[in-house]
């Protein structure tokens, strides 16, 4: 029955992921051209950078949101500016995610070497702030002081977000509340960002620009949670990295964090993976079979459907579309995905 019931998550993210795709296949399309516009360079070393992070891929699903946000809000006449927007988004993600790997000393990413595993942390510094410039270089052509503000304000959070989470590596005695403030700038800024962006493209009013906003915030928060789970329930063929990386990395993700709290005695060995860096003698199964019985990865599961919940009613003051009805899937497609 449980191999059923994943089995049935894993079609309808299957499903959702590629009818709203479709829908905008041929922008998604135009993306990845502008991308390697974008990160093209008449200096040879940051071509060959720039070509390898192509060739790793995510889902794209911030230009996404920031094209169906602007299609569900009535559309925009500059569709060639949709399309670098939605660009300059996806590389602003590509390059936290470069500092994030050198950060963490990560070796994988999307299943192939990480950028700084590969040419090592100082290549990858300098590659990683190539692309936040020429990320807001491009921006910039808009000419418009409300999307530079959302970008400028959305970077630091994301900036700050690091450095927070630097200060409580090693610490299992984080609260809830300064994991959500953490996450929410670390990760939901930029997907509420991406739609509020979308809502100014379209000349959306503020009701309709708010309700986008909104909307991308509790989304990040239940694409974040769901990150959280699949540290624990997939495999890293499924998620291109490590499984069970962050409590390696001294991170306390919130199924820990309740753990915790749910069990006192779970403390002196969280702590002791932490310090060795490596789990020993079954402790991640172990600890695995305690979240289980505290129904901890479920209470989690249920937490990023509440918030995907109410990204979903935000969109209630949009016309009713095919493009709204897209957004109104991805929630799904971000809590029930297998990577």
């Amino acid at each position: 029955m449980q191999f059923l019931a994943a089995k049935k998550q894993t079609d309808l993210s299957d499903n959702v992921v590629k009818n709203v795709f479709d829908l905008i296949r041929d922008d998604l399309e135009l993306v990845e051209t502008e991308f390697e516009r974008q990160a093209g360079s008449n200096i040879q070393v940051i071509n060959y950078l720039g070509n390898y992070l192509l060739e790793t891929k995510g889902k794209r699903v911030r230009p996404a949101l920031l094209i169906l946000s602007t299609l569900a809000a009535g559309g925009c006449d500059d569709k060639q500016g949709m399309i670098r927007l939605a660009t300059v988004m996806e590389m602003l993600h590509t390059a936290t995610l470069v500092h994030d790997d050198i950060i963490d000393n990560a070796d994988l990413r999307r299943n192939r070497s990480s950028l700084n595993a590969k040419f090592g942390n100082q290549a990858a510094v300098l590659m990683g702030d190539w692309l936040y410039m020429s990320a807001f270089e491009t921006a910039l052509e808009e000419r418009s002081l409300e999307i530079l503000d959302i970008l400028t304000n959305l970077t630091r959070k994301m900036t700050e977000g690091e450095i927070m989470q630097l200060t409580l590596i090693g610490d299992v005695e984080i609260s809830e509340e300064q994991y959500f403030d953490v996450l929410r700038r670390k990760t939901a800024y930029l997907f509420s960002g991406c739609c509020e962006i979308g809502a100014l493209l379209a000349g959306a009013d503020i009701e309709q620009q708010m309700a986008l906003r909104d909307f991308g915030m509790n989304l990040g928060i239940a694409f974040q949670l769901a990150d959280d789970l699949l540290d624990f329930t997939s495999d890293e063929n499924a998620i291109g990295k490590p499984a069970g990386s962050d409590l390696l990395e001294g991170k306390m993700t919130l199924p820990l964090i309740k753990l915790v709290q749910s069990d006192g005695s779970a403390r002196s060995m969280l702590e002791n993976i932490m310090e060795k860096g490596e789990y020993q003698n079954g402790t991640r199964a172990e600890i695995g079979q305690v979240l289980q019985r505290f129904s901890i990865l479920d209470s989690t599961r249920k937490m990023a459907l509440k918030y995907g919940e109410a990204a979903r009613k935000s969109l209630d003051v949009l016309p009713e579309t095919g493009y709204r009805s897209a957004l109104e899937a991805i929630p799904d497609f971000v809590v029930t995905r297998k990577k």
